[in-house]
């Protein structure tokens, strides 16, 4: 959840908070990543081919012309000695043995919703769900999708109740960090919430 780290004047008292971003193949995981990076972001992108078409869903994102094949990284600064750091997922299946490293330590994640394909995210919810980690659904407003609201999303999802559902501009800098303030939010009262139930 939390390591030290030496930030750039040298504080080995520096906090890093570890953050996944999770969901289906095109949902704008790395778009994401990108927009709230302030440093410009580790990707591992490739380009899609011919043989990765037997396998890759690309229907709803037609445009889509590359996939992460590891993971993107990027950083964000809260105050001097404490940061972000944010891995994204890959989202394809065949690419998942990958989330057991990424999430070891993660103090919660993001899971990128699209109306489109809401399906496509079950996979990341319940890999959380059953894992404990503390997870906010950000619904990734496509244009021409189809507007929902957030309880329409978390009943289509079902959710465990209290699990916040949040609509977002994943290409939006703003929109995208109230995403990871909502997660830090939430991740703060589960983590709370357990530690007190470990001593009651």
């Amino acid at each position: 959840m939390v390591s030290e780290h030496s930030d750039a004047t040298g504080d080995s008292s520096a906090l890093a908070l570890k953050i996944l971003v999770a969901g289906g193949f095109g949902v704008g995981k790395t778009t994401l990543v990108g927009a709230v990076s302030e440093i410009r972001p580790l990707r591992t992108e490739e380009v899609l081919s011919e043989a990765g078409q037997l396998v890759d869903d690309t229907h709803g994102v037609d445009r889509k012309v590359t996939t992460t094949v590891a993971m993107d990284f990027g950083r964000i600064t809260i105050r001097s000695g404490l940061s972000l750091y944010l891995f994204g997922t890959p989202g394809q299946d065949r690419f998942w043995f990958l989330w057991d490293e990424l999430s070891q330590g993660a103090l919660g994640a993001v899971v990128l919703a699209d109306t489109r394909r809401l399906h496509d995210c079950f996979p990341a919810v319940d890999y959380f769900e059953h894992r404990r980690i503390p997870f906010v659904v950000a619904v990734n407003c496509f244009a021409g999708a189809r507007g929902h609201g957030a309880h329409d999303v978390a009943r289509a999802l079902d959710l465990d109740r209290g699990t916040p559902v949040v609509l977002c501009d994943a290409r939006d800098r703003d929109s995208g960090k109230e995403v990871l303030i909502r997660l830090i939010e939430y991740a703060g009262r589960m983590h709370t919430a357990r530690l007190l139930d470990s001593v009651g």
